[in-house]
């Protein structure tokens, strides 16, 4: 159920005309299974009609360390010549109705391995040495193939390194927020704020405790500006949140007004997107905003 009214951290309209970072507590939706797709949905997609009936929103300062940070994982991949032409032989063998004779033209046929690097020039005795040590090398011994090679030739097998795409990442995130409570007023939003994100970012027992827990809520992030969505600075994809800590002595020292609340206290939150950021999501009317996620 949505709030009557957002919890805002200076009690004042700061959506009026100011910068803020508004937060809100969205139940978790799980994208379940397409049994009849390859492409399966999203955490992201499934959040749609959640997102516009958070639990709670919460409006906070912007914080002072604003940064977002884009990477991908790449890495270095090696695939000698004979490994190449093995590959290929095996493709057209595969065609073979006779497993017995598909292996032997792999191996010994014209089209095959020994057959095809003996036509590309390499030495008899080089193919080889290097089948030998893989033969010795499945009986248990410890050979290596390229090894042979090199001690018997002086050369090494090209590696024809590239470097390859692995997969995308997940991005992170992570805040810190001053609360220094200046009345009675803004000590209960703080009090309220700082529940609101511990107990939803808990998991939960749901009716039947000991059998299975339900996810925690999740969040959606968004920079505004007089209460549209900020023009420049990157949007978010819906998060989890992660860790919360909350330093109650702000100041390096202990105080407390008459009510027991701390005079300064330090909020750090840190977060992670749900969904990994495609290209195409530059495309999408979020994306397209500003800088784009």
């Amino acid at each position: 159920m949505t709030a009557e009214s957002p919890l805002r951290y200076p009690n004042i309209k700061i959506e009026n005309d100011t910068d803020y970072l508004e937060i809100k507590v969205v139940k978790y939706e799980p994208p379940g299974f397409e049994s009849n797709q390859f492409a399966q949905r999203t955490s992201s997609e499934s959040l749609v009609k959640n997102i516009e009936t958070p639990i709670e929103t919460v409006f906070l300062p912007i914080p002072e360390n604003i940064q977002d940070s884009n990477s991908v994982d790449w890495g270095s991949n090696s695939l000698n010549g004979i490994a190449a032409r093995a590959i290929g032989v095996a493709k057209n063998a595969m065609g073979e109705d006779n497993a017995m004779k598909a292996v032997g033209e792999l191996i010994t046929g014209t089209g095959g391995l020994i057959g095809g690097l003996q036509k590309a020039g390499v030495d008899r005795p080089k193919v080889q040495n290097f089948f030998a040590a893989k033969a010795v090398g499945a009986l248990g011994f410890n050979v290596d193939a390229k090894s042979v090679i090199t001690r018997s030739t002086g050369q090494v097998l090209n590696p024809n390194m590239e470097l390859l795409f692995n997969n995308v990442t997940l991005r992170s995130f992570s805040f810190d927020f001053d609360l220094a409570p200046r009345d009675k007023n803004e000590s209960k939003t703080i009090k309220k704020i700082l529940r609101l994100f511990k107990k939803s970012m808990n998991a939960k027992k749901g009716g039947k405790p000991g059998i299975f827990i339900s996810s925690p809520d999740v969040f959606k992030l968004c920079y505004k500006t007089g209460g549209k969505k900020h023009k420049f600075l990157h949007s978010f994809k819906p998060m989890a949140l992660l860790n919360m800590s909350v330093n109650y002595t702000g100041s390096g020292t202990y105080a407390t007004y008459d009510d027991t609340t701390p005079v300064h206290m330090k909020l750090s939150l840190s977060f992670q997107e749900l969904n990994p950021v495609y290209s195409e999501d530059y495309d999408t009317e979020e994306g397209s905003l500003g800088v784009g996620y």
